[in-house]
């Protein structure tokens, strides 16, 4: 039997809101899912892509995140993952540090053995590379085999990679495929194989409303595994933090308990993890409403430290959202953003929310079409973490590099709707949270599945699948040792 914690788009070095303690967040829910591994003594935690927000994290991000896996390797539980969109560069990965640190391994076409299990790794792979990917895998002989890779899979939403095609044109059979991208969980079966999403382990848009957490993946569970992960399950119940998501949580777990009527041996349940609080509340106003409605139902919740949401509606007399963020903020919270939707209806070509204002300058540009290289400079002027007198030469040296690297990068985006609906299907912020990680384009977060814009759609950096008659960036061939072109010549 193999236990495995399941986890991904932990988005470590997010500052959500451009809160210091929003970023802090991320690290203490990763955290949490580490300390979970090694109370329950799992054999691997396995992550699926996304460790980072950013393909350039800040050094206190990375030694959070060192100090983090020490705590795991001190246990002896292996950190095995794939590199994701938000993280990937064209050189070498974050993931290749921790490798050469001791402190974690990155999954690929050969497998690595955990109990009876064996575990294959697939990083992001823009759409456009994947026609080329031949899915050739070197063979094993565990007992069980898992793939694990970052995408957004049918037969979820939003999704714009075939997971049929993987399962069909791959030489290994998987008795489960191990997801990351979409930041809403889901477990469904393709092909007699379970395939799920563990979702984000922090909210990364104020479209996620339910808890978030991860997965607990059993190989090979017996009946007495599986009642031992019911008590588990129940233990978990009880921390939970969100009444509502016990009820998912609940029908994620009887979706896999099916598994041993499918004939398939893979048990996988959802556990919860206890996150910042965020507090939802739509108002709706009557015709001789106002703020007073509005404060007197805010009143009724408890905001202390918490991110509030407020969606004004109905009818109703002018509100200022600046007032009512004022006197939450009075009241403790961490974060307070009001949307009058009324306001909105006034115009449709103003039908933007700004529950964080940065994720409306994002769909803003995306609709633009621009080059790989300019969405990329926007990217770094307004990154807060790129101080103003530091700009012109940060924008200088990455445009050298953009040349250097992609002559490709400068030619205009293609003028596809489906890119852009696909765009942030990663709950991470997007154009219409398509990312499963939320629930729709009514507030976006930190534009997750930037996955196929252009200028990160480019940056996947090494992939573990072989790919065929591939060109390197200065036109000429480039032939891997083992005769395979990869990913990283791209």
């Amino acid at each position: 039997m193999t236990r495995v914690i399941h986890t991904g788009d932990t988005h470590l070095g997010y500052q959500q809101y451009h809160s210091p303690a929003r970023r802090e967040d991320f690290l203490d829910a990763f955290e949490q899912v580490i300390e979970d591994a090694i109370e329950s003594d799992v054999d691997a935690v396995v992550h699926a892509g996304d460790l980072f927000h950013d393909r350039r994290p800040e050094l206190p991000d990375l030694l959070g995140t060192i100090r983090v896996l020490r705590r795991l390797d001190d246990a002896d539980i292996p950190f095995l993952a794939v590199v994701g969109n938000h993280e990937s560069t064209r050189g070498g990965q974050w993931l290749d540090l921790f490798e050469n640190l001791g402190l974690g391994e990155r999954l690929g076409a050969e497998p690595r053995l955990v109990g009876e299990t064996a575990f294959y790794g697939l990083d992001h792979v823009p759409k456009s590379r994947r026609d080329d990917l031949e899915y050739e895998f070197e063979p094993h002989d565990a007992d069980y085999a898992a793939l694990v890779t970052h995408g957004l899979f049918t037969p979820f939403a939003y999704a714009d990679w075939e997971t049929e095609t993987v399962l069909e044109r791959s030489n290994v059979d998987f008795d489960a495929v191990l997801l990351g991208d979409n930041h809403a969980p889901g477990i469904e079966t393709v092909a007699d194989t379970w395939v799920t999403y563990c979702g984000s382990t922090e909210r990364t848009s104020a479209a996620e409303k339910e808890a978030r957490g991860y997965n607990l993946v059993t190989f090979g569970a017996s009946d007495g595994a599986a009642d031992d992960a019911d008590d588990a399950d129940d233990a978990n119940d009880a921390n939970d933090a969100d009444d509502a998501n016990d009820a998912n949580d609940a029908d994620d777990a009887n979706d896999a308990n099916d598994a041993d009527e499918r004939g398939r041996a893979v048990d996988i349940r959802r556990r919860t993890l206890d996150t910042r609080p965020f507090v939802f509340v739509s108002v709706e106003l009557a015709a001789s409403e106002g703020s007073d409605r509005v404060h007197k139902k805010l009143r009724e919740h408890d905001v202390e430290d918490a991110v509030v949401v407020v969606e004004i509606l109905g009818e109703g007399e002018p509100v200022t959202p600046a007032s009512i963020e004022e006197s939450l903020a009075e009241r403790g919270a961490l974060i307070a953003r009001v949307t009058d939707r009324r306001e909105q209806d006034v115009d449709s070509s103003l039908d933007v929310s700004f529950a964080d204002p940065d994720d409306a300058v994002k769909e803003r540009v995306r609709d633009l079409g621009l080059s790989s290289a300019a969405l990329d400079v926007d990217e770094t002027i307004r990154a807060s973490k790129t101080a103003d007198s530091n700009v012109r030469d940060v924008v200088e040296n990455r445009v050298s590099e953009l040349l250097d690297e992609d002559t490709d990068a400068f030619e205009p985006a293609p003028d596809s709707d489906s890119s852009v609906d696909a765009a942030d299907a990663e709950g991470d912020g997007n154009v219409a949270d398509a990312e499963g990680d939320g629930d729709g384009a009514e507030d976006g977060g930190d534009g997750d599945n930037d996955a196929d814009t252009p200028a990160e759609a480019d940056a996947s950096g090494p992939q573990s699948a072989a790919v065929s008659d591939s060109k390197s960036t200065d036109g000429t061939d480039e032939q891997s040792t083992d005769g395979q072109v990869t990913m990283e010549d791209f």
